[in-house]
């Protein structure tokens, strides 16, 4: 009887806290893995840029004309629409 508190803190404590935090990362995990050439994107430093080259580990991404940065791949955080660029 003891250990039902515990327990029942335990439960709240997956439903509220790392079940939606394992979901977001899953989430995070796939769109990173189905980044491609082409892909409009911003970082998690708010650079927003188009990936030119998708590797391992790392991106590279174009910012500017003739203007390309070397970024991990974890560091994205959105895929933005294509042509978003434009507007910015």
């Amino acid at each position: 009887m003891g250990l039902a508190p515990l327990v029942l803190m335990f439960i709240v404590l997956w439903f509220l806290m790392i079940r939606p935090q394992m979901k977001r990362a899953k989430e995070h995990k796939t769109m990173v893995s189905a980044l491609a050439k082409g892909d409009e994107v911003i970082t998690q430093g708010g650079i927003a840029g188009r990936v030119t080259k998708v590797g391992d580990a790392y991106l590279n991404l174009e910012i500017a004309d003739n203007v390309t940065i070397v970024v991990q791949n974890q560091a994205v955080v959105t895929v933005l629409p294509k042509g978003t660029l434009k507007t910015l």
